[in-house]
């Protein structure tokens, strides 16, 4: 029964609890023996709560009327975002100690829809970094090949969808914590429109436009489902969306979409060997089944979203932690990362954000352009494979040399930069076994439409259905 109920859908598990064949007992019970056996290995699952307190949430769920689609179904929350009761640490020693007393947002909605919320998935040190490492918890490991990194900053989720540990599972994506590591671990992840799922907890409600909160799953369908949960405007957040639900028409993707590649951009990305010919094969596939595929010429010059980007990113991040860096004995304990960022954005001119900003909005101008003619704009999801999990990151692509931490990951930013929605979809698996993703971008407020893509796809392929050997 244990492997069964681990890995059936949130959707199916929430029909089952909510027609008395499945309890919210059993469901609990089959959870913490899956964290139980694989945990060890991956290290997902952070701050687990004890057993005992989680089992009289599953029984008091079994005996109370349901509250939501969620209800009585365990989650674990990304440990950047506040669970009240839970650890706050943001992976960081400076915050070790931290409990959150209240919920953010979107947890207070998945909360309010039912969910058990077990935990906490593990995340690099503040988010920063396509890498799961920190110096609290230590490192979430690649299911599909342990001695590799499971991406991040989402990786604990990811990591723990791919195991059957979670059904379902929030996370954040301000350059591609989403999306990497979904594409990482065999999964969905999705980036929303900017503002759909929106963070009043955020001192800066105005300037700060990047970063998000978003599911993952292994279905689209259970991902439309917790979308729709954290998604609703809020009176506190000025750019927040009123959107409608995208589940109730998942199944119906009207057309063949059109897909505009992207590729290497040009050849300004550079790509480790495997990566576009697995994601190119992906593309073939969508070929056969009906669907428009073109090559697409890059459509502005990727340095200048670079300089935005980077520029915007390391000045939005200073100020945020400005103090921590200000404080000497703080400053000793923040990260290389950290460090890179703050001492890049303090050393920001007025005059350098504003020209950022001008670059960003020429290319949201070009970029909306795309759009008259695809309905999606695709990319790899990663410019390299799983590296080796004690790696803080990759040095080079390839005989090109990264100048950052995170210049492996510049194919993410173009999405990123101008709030544009984007799927992760499986895309298969490179000559050594390990996974790829292809990133699915559409135009502003299209995330129903990306759901329905994704849902086709998945009814074609089930690539998350090819599970790692260690489960």
């Amino acid at each position: 029964m244990t492997k069964d109920v681990i890995f059936t859908s949130a959707l199916d598990l929430s029909a089952q609890l909510a027609t008395g064949r499945l309890s919210a007992t059993d469901l609990m019970r089959a959870t913490l023996d899956r964290i139980d056996q694989v945990n060890g290995q991956v290290n997902a699952i952070v701050s687990l709560r004890e057993r005992d307190a989680l089992m009289s949430d599953a029984q008091l769920a079994d005996q109370s009327p349901r509250r939501g689609w969620l209800h009585g179904i365990p989650i674990a929350i990304k440990e950047l975002a506040h669970a009240r009761g839970l650890s706050a640490t943001r992976c960081s020693p400076l915050y070790k100690n931290e409990i959150a007393v209240g919920d953010d947002l979107f947890v207070a909605r998945i909360r309010a829809a039912g969910a058990i919320i077990i935990g906490k998935t593990n995340a690099p040190a503040f988010g920063l970094g396509s890498h799961t490492s920190n110096p609290v918890f230590g490192a979430t490991r690649n299911p599909y090949n342990t001695n590799r990194s499971s991406g991040g900053s989402s990786g604990g989720a990811a990591a723990a969808l791919a195991t059957g540990m979670l059904s379902v599972a929030d996370g954040s994506d301000m350059m591609g914590s989403l999306r990497n590591p979904a594409g990482w671990n065999n999964v969905y992840g999705m980036r929303p429109t900017w503002g759909r799922v929106p963070d009043p907890a955020d001192a800066d409600v105005f300037f700060n436009t990047f970063a998000t909160d978003g599911p993952m799953a292994r279905t689209p369908g259970d991902l439309a489902a917790l979308l729709d949960t954290m998604s609703g405007s809020d009176p506190r957040v000025p750019g927040a969306r009123i959107a409608d639900p995208t589940l109730p028409g998942i199944d119906c993707l009207g057309g063949n979409p059109r897909v505009g590649w992207l590729g290497n951009w040009d050849g300004a990305l550079p790509m480790a060997p495997g990566v576009l010919e697995t994601c190119e094969a992906a593309l073939g596939e969508m070929q056969q089944m009906g669907w428009t595929v073109e090559n697409l010429s890059a459509p502005f010059s990727a340095d200048r979203i670079w300089d935005s980007w980077t520029r915007l990113r390391a000045w939005t991040v200073a100020m945020r932690y400005q103090n921590d860096y200000e404080d000497a004995a703080r400053r000793q304990q923040l990260n290389p990362q950290m460090l890179f960022e703050i001492e890049s954005g303090l050393g920001q001119t007025g005059r350098d954000i504003h020209a950022a900003s001008l670059a960003r909005s020429d290319w949201f101008r070009s970029a909306i352009q795309l759009f008259d003619h695809f309905d999606v704009l695709a990319l790899p999801t990663a410019q390299v494979w799983p590296f080796d999990v004690d790696l803080d990151w990759p040095r080079a692509i390839g005989g090109t040399q990264m100048d950052t931490y995170h210049r492996w990951m510049q194919v993410v930013v173009p999405a990123s930069l101008i709030g544009l929605p984007a799927i992760s979809v499986p895309a298969g698996f490179g000559a050594d076994g390990l996974p790829m993703g292809l990133q699915l971008i559409g135009r502003p407020d299209s995330d129903a439409h990306l759901l329905q893509i994704a849902q086709s796809w998945h009814l074609e392929t089930d690539w998350p259905g090819r599970r790692p050997a260690m489960v």
